[in-house]
């Protein structure tokens, strides 16, 4: 008799270790997550970043501890991802087209490859940007100003090998053209730029619109449909170009992170995107949401993006 309630209290104790085990496993997060943003703090990875961390709060009951660790243009932060833990405590912000072209320029420290992508929260949809008080009143204008004078129209930037670049050599391969790129180390420099008449118009960002404003005019968004901030504002497609592109931002994890923590992260992310008051803070600044998961639709936008930032690059001299 006692030998059978042994025996019966050991099943039960294992049925009830078995049952319980995966309900651990699928706790997540179990503390502070930190969050890593491979650059200086008040970019705009920084921006979005600390707009995710009161959702992240509500929704886990956690902090979303953000760090830094810039250097390289994110390479720095990006080649040591991998020898961090992989539990779920740590999770790093990416960018395209960063790690998909720096890569290929040279021994940065990490391969395309090396990155454990688990969601796609957003990008900032390149525009051409104007002064209000330029000449140029439409995409046209520029066009026929650029096609009587080659390369005399000049464009700031945010550095080579961004998607600002990248676009300016796709848009002037599509419509015909020649300009000049300047090349500014990041977005806020190549608007003082273009403020302070050192260009005529700026490749940026469409959260460029929103911080400056009346003081600039954009003639055309990189994006599928009008973006609801600026509504007057038409897109390349349009136009006749067929360009959606921008700076994408998203999360990755260490490689020897579970897969079921890969899932767990992305999910978490997905949760905030769907936030209707994380959505009205992220299009008021001038960015556009995407919602990219771990998985096959993650393989496929990599894919995709990385077949037309390669092409351009190439265009542009930057990978052989």
């Amino acid at each position: 008799m006692i030998k059978t309630s042994l025996a019966s209290l050991a099943l039960g104790l294992l049925a009830s270790a078995a049952f319980q085990a995966p309900a651990q496993a699928q706790q997540f997060p179990t503390g502070d997550v930190e969050y890593i943003i491979p650059f200086g703090p008040g970019g705009e990875s920084d921006i979005t970043a600390r707009l995710q961390q009161p959702y992240f709060k509500e929704q886990t009951g956690k902090n979303l501890v953000i760090s830094y660790k810039p250097g390289g243009g994110g390479a720095v932060g990006w080649s040591q991802l991998n020898s961090m833990a992989g539990d779920g405590s740590v999770i790093m912000g990416i960018n395209l087209p960063h790690i998909i072209v720096k890569p290929q320029q040279g021994n940065v420290g990490f391969k395309t490859d090396d990155i454990t992508a688990v969601y796609m929260f957003h990008y900032t949809p390149d525009a051409i940007v104007v002064k209000a008080d330029s000449p140029y009143k439409t995409l046209d204008d520029l066009i026929a100003a650029a096609k009587a004078k080659p390369r005399a129209v000049t464009f700031s930037g945010s550095g080579k090998g961004t998607a600002n670049h990248l676009v300016q050599v796709k848009f002037d391969e599509m419509a015909g053209i020649e300009t000049t790129y300047v090349s500014f180390k990041g977005t806020g420099a190549a608007v003082t730029a273009l403020l302070g008449n050192q260009v005529e118009a700026e490749w940026g960002y469409t959260t460029v619109g929103a911080a400056q404003g009346d003081k600039v005019r954009m003639l055309a968004v990189a994006m599928d449909e009008r973006h609801p901030a600026f509504p007057d504002v038409p897109t390349f497609k349009e136009l006749g170009y067929d360009i959606v592109s921008g700076a994408y931002r998203g999360i990755a994890v260490p490689k020897s992170a579970s897969e079921e923590t890969r899932k767990q992260v992305s999910d978490a992310i997905a949760a905030i995107n769907a936030d209707e008051g994380f959505q009205k803070k992220m299009l008021d600044g001038g960015f556009a949401l995407v919602d990219v998961p771990y998985g096959p639709e993650m393989d496929k936008f990599m894919a995709d993006r990385s077949k037309d930032y390669l092409s351009a690059a190439k265009s542009a001299g930057l990978i052989k």
